[in-house]
């Protein structure tokens, strides 16, 4: 039986979406169309959440070879673009009050998010691509919104060009496998390639889709347009960006590799694995000189997507697959939550006219001690220090990582990896905590931050506090999502 209800939370954001820009004529306000929006938000998480306690629906197509299936791995990530999606309009509610293009501004904002969530569903290329571009054309606009901005258009410019080339190489990598297994269907391509083994048309198309989507994630060598782009946008959609659509980004590598091209492993977990600990380490490394907040912070989220990536070889190992893709997920909630906190930080400072350089943050702490203690919190929990969310969630990596060495000796090496870059990420987290407690600034006049960007401040310390001690029944659940996979 075919259930609909597998798109129905994306269709309650494209519904509210579309009435926006009406409903615009006649309310002017940004904060009421925030309200509105966040509306939508919450009645499509109500949506994911009943359909998690009720039985999840079934599938949209073909049993054997569906399109899109509503199951735990699609309900994780899509609570994920949710709860990124609810802190960036809160955030944005008076960020953005002074722009003309409100109504858009948020349709924008909503169609993303559909379009991340129809990817968590997708069991088809061809619809895994829809929901990519979808997202992808809602995000250029967001990128150049202020259009009178130098930086903005010039980053919008980047993300479109780059965007567009990783588009048509995902594309051609699908025809080429379309071409190899004759279905578009992960499932199918995965029986296709078990049974006639791998050709060259199978290694270039492996080759273009980890160029493709690694481009959205931003993983080495394919991250050089994050930096300039997170700089550029605004401050709410940097978080967007770097919280959101990455996170797509790696539900559609655990679904390729993980579904579509397990048959084939042998060819591609190590370079996958060596993929992993280049991007961690290069965007650890470049971190270390910058001075801006918003570029620190994109080469930051680089260096944790390749944290994310190592979930991906540790997945073939025999017996780990739920477990290691299960750790992955957690990581993406749990950075979700401490990255989304660092750029509405950054973006509540900004409001306020404090700089986005790191030197502008000394004696913070004096100034505004809530914004410093949040942003203390956020940077203590990307570097892992416990009992934060970031600590836990690569402890539960490297622990993924030691029980797959004893099948496959090499995966102690992503652990290693990940030991070593945390330990490295630490200057440049401590240094902002430096400046923030123990530097003297220019100005002791205290910092008044609007409730809208304090609020969402604090929904993602709560969920960065909160799940370094709530781990383990989140990691239960991620490990079950993980299972819809294999």
């Amino acid at each position: 039986m075919i259930e609909y209800g597998a798109i129905y939370p994306e269709l309650i954001l494209i519904l509210f979406a579309v009435a926006i820009p009406a409903l615009h004529m006649a309310i002017k306000s940004s904060r009421t169309l925030a309200s509105i929006s966040l509306v939508s938000i919450i009645a499509s998480a109500g949506m994911v959440i009943y359909y998690m306690l009720d039985g999840y629906p079934v599938i949209i197509g073909d049993p054997a070879s569906p399109l899109i299936v509503f199951d735990a791995l699609a309900a994780v990530f899509s609570l994920v673009f949710l709860g990124v999606a609810l802190v960036v309009v809160l955030a944005s509610a008076r960020y953005v009050e002074s722009d003309r293009h409100l109504a858009e501004y948020y349709t924008l904002t909503l169609m993303a998010t559909a379009g991340m969530m129809l990817v968590a569903s997708a069991q088809d290329l061809l619809i895994i691509y829809v929901g990519i571009e979808i997202a992808s054309m809602a995000t250029y606009a967001l990128v150049a919104f202020r259009k009178k901005d130098k930086r903005g258009a010039e980053a919008a410019v980047k993300y479109v060009i780059i965007g567009g080339l990783s588009s048509a190489l995902a594309l051609y990598g699908i025809s080429l496998l379309y071409g190899v297994a004759g279905t578009s269907s992960l499932i199918g391509i995965n029986e296709a390639l078990a049974a006639q083994g791998v050709d060259l048309a199978t290694l270039m198309a492996l080759g273009l889709l980890l160029a493709g989507f690694g481009f959205k994630i931003a993983i080495a060598p394919f991250h050089m347009w994050a930096p300039d782009v997170y700089e550029g946008a605004p401050t709410p959609i940097s978080a967007f960006l770097a919280a959101g659509s990455k996170k797509m980004g790696v539900v559609v590598l655990f679904k390729v590799f993980l579904v579509g091209l397990i048959a084939i492993k042998a060819d591609w977990d190590i370079v996958v694995g060596i993929v992993a600990i280049l991007t961690m380490t290069i965007g650890n490394v470049v971190a270390l000189s910058q001075t801006n907040m918003k570029r620190m912070l994109a080469y930051s989220s680089i260096a944790q997507a390749g944290y994310m990536l190592m979930a991906i070889p540790l997945a073939t190992v025999a017996g780990m697959g739920d477990f290691a893709t299960g750790a992955g997920i957690f990581h993406v909630i749990t950075h979700a939550f401490m990255k989304s906190g660092a750029f509405i930080v950054v973006a509540a400072l900004a409001y306020v006219a404090i700089g986005e350089s790191i030197a502008d943050y000394k004696g913070l702490a004096k100034r505004a001690p809530l914004i410093a203690f949040s942003m203390a919190v956020f940077m203590f929990a990307l570097a892992g220090i416990p009992p934060l969310s970031g600590f836990m969630s690569k402890v539960v990596l490297i622990s993924a990582s030691i029980e797959a060495a004893e099948v496959t000796q090499w995966m102690l090496w992503l652990g290693v990896a990940l030991v070593l870059n945390s330990a490295l990420s630490l200057y440049y987290y401590i240094r902002v905590i430096k400046y923030m407690y123990v530097d003297e600034g220019d100005s002791k006049d205290r910092i008044k931050v609007p409730a809208t960007l304090a609020a969402a401040i604090v929904i993602c310390l709560v969920a960065t506090v909160a799940l370094g001690f709530l781990w383990d029944p989140v990691l239960e659940f991620c490990v079950e999502a993980a299972g819809t996979l294999f």
